[in-house]
């Protein structure tokens, strides 16, 4: 699993990185940026899920492995 961030989308509200700071951090002006080039580990999953569920521009995005 990878986790993106859409900088199109991203509007810097921050509960990506506020829930799932083991996975995105933010950047110089807060919006959000994938650590670990996105890779998810598998405990990890849930929590790249409830990131992308609680953006409010949908800008956070989880690519299944296929």
């Amino acid at each position: 699993m990878r986790i993106r961030i859409d900088q199109e989308k991203c509007q810097g509200h921050g509960r990506c990185y506020d829930l799932a700071p083991q996975l995105i951090e933010p950047d110089e002006i807060g919006n959000g940026r994938e650590l670990h080039d996105g890779l998810v580990p598998a405990d990890l999953e849930a929590l790249a899920r409830r990131a992308a569920a609680n953006c409010p521009e949908q800008a956070v995005l989880v690519e299944e492995d296929a």
